[in-house]
């Protein structure tokens, strides 16, 4: 993990079972790594999700955008780069990229928003927003 243009950076290599029968990654594996990533930011941050629902609050993905650009096939090595900006009271907006190294190919570009809630209701993020800088 490292910054990069004041991204958050993680890298990843592809493994065989995340793959379909056409040799590709299946598209919806891209998912659990742009989470995987979110997850490792924000622990970056000193935001931790069981901590969290502990206190009552919980963070949930209300909309994703991706957009598919070059698929990752077994063995391949990629960059997924992640930041994240406030969007009105409630929102959060990570902005990801998967890039596949050597090289920097663009794989996917994802947008990803996601809400605080208590007792399933939207709230302020409150501290979360200190922790990511966004206050």
């Amino acid at each position: 993990m490292d910054k990069n243009d004041g991204r958050f950076c993680l890298e990843l290599k592809v493994r065989d079972y995340e793959c379909d029968l056409q040799g590709v990654v299946n598209n919806a594996v891209y998912q659990n790594y742009l989470e995987h990533a979110r997850h490792e930011y924000l622990l970056t941050k000193g935001i931790n999700f069981v901590k969290l629902h502990d206190e009552g609050i919980d963070l949930i993905v209300t909309r994703v955008e991706i957009d598919y650009r070059h698929p990752l096939r077994s063995d391949d090595r990629f960059i997924i780069t992640t930041d994240v900006q406030r969007q009105g009271n409630a929102r959060l907006v990570f902005n990801q990229t998967i890039l596949k190294i050597p090289g920097n190919m663009p794989v996917i570009k994802a947008t990803v928003t996601g809400a605080a809630t208590k007792n399933g209701r939207p709230v302020a993020p409150g501290k979360i927003l200190t922790q990511l800088g966004l206050e």
